[in-house]
């Protein structure tokens, strides 16, 4: 995928900020990401993010890094922290910013060892499908130490469906109704369709526990997103 994301967050750091991101999915219209919110310090970060930062320990893995915010205010309380990226962009920015330890890969071929997974702004996503799940957490099992815990947040996008009278939801009848096709667009530039996952908390826990993890919310926020956390059984 062409790193889109990645030249966003370059433009912004070198002072070349003329324009937003847009993303647009296959149930939404088009919506701007204004380039400052995504190198938000820990006081502009809703609760659920906070939360996650303060219930970090040990040493840490920041999945999908961006342009490093999570692992920044980590490192700055003296936590050993590795941030790593699918968009080359987001790591160079996250290094140029300050953080130590940074790598451009995927999840899946990454290797090493940790207390503390991160994987926020609707960490659920880079799982893709309901189909993949299986094959990411069983991957977490190798990259957990003993005791350790996996911090995500995801959202249940029940609210983006028409509703019966009866209270029920209107969903696709061919998929799961968090899957969705997402598109990034800059400058003129749009990416292809990817997938992306948002998870409601029921099937969440069910894969987990199907995969040998035990899972807990630690904290809702007011749309119907939450953080979980994650720990072998």
């Amino acid at each position: 995928m062409d790193d889109i994301f990645g030249r966003a967050l370059l433009d912004y750091y070198n002072n070349k900020y003329t324009e937003d991101l847009i993303t647009e999915t296959s149930i939404s219209e088009p919506d701007e990401i204004p380039l400052p919110y995504l190198f938000r310090g820990f006081d502009e970060m809703p609760m659920i993010e906070q939360t996650a930062l303060l219930t970090s320990r040990g040493a840490v893995l920041d999945v999908g890094c961006g342009a490093g915010n999570h692992s920044l205010y980590l490192q700055n309380k003296g936590f050993e922290v590795t941030a790593i990226d699918e968009s080359e962009g987001a790591v160079k920015v996250a290094s140029q910013r300050g953080v130590n330890k940074t790598l451009n890969c995927s999840l899946l071929d990454f290797e090493g060892t940790f207390d503390t997974i991160l994987l926020l702004m609707n960490g659920t996503g880079i799982f893709s499908t309901v189909e993949e799940v299986p094959k990411y957490l069983q991957h977490f099992k190798k990259l957990l130490k003993p005791g350790g815990q996996i911090l995500v947040d995801g959202s249940d996008l029940q609210y983006m469906y028409d509703q019966t009278e009866e209270g029920a939801i209107w969903v696709p009848g061919d998929r799961y109704y968090g899957e969705l096709e997402f598109i990034i667009s800059y400058k003129g530039e749009s990416t292809a369709p990817f997938p992306w996952l948002y998870l409601d908390e029921r099937l969440f826990e069910i894969l987990a526990n199907e995969n040998g993890f035990d899972l807990s919310i630690i904290e809702r926020g007011e749309n119907f997103d939450y953080l979980a956390r994650l720990s072998v059984r």
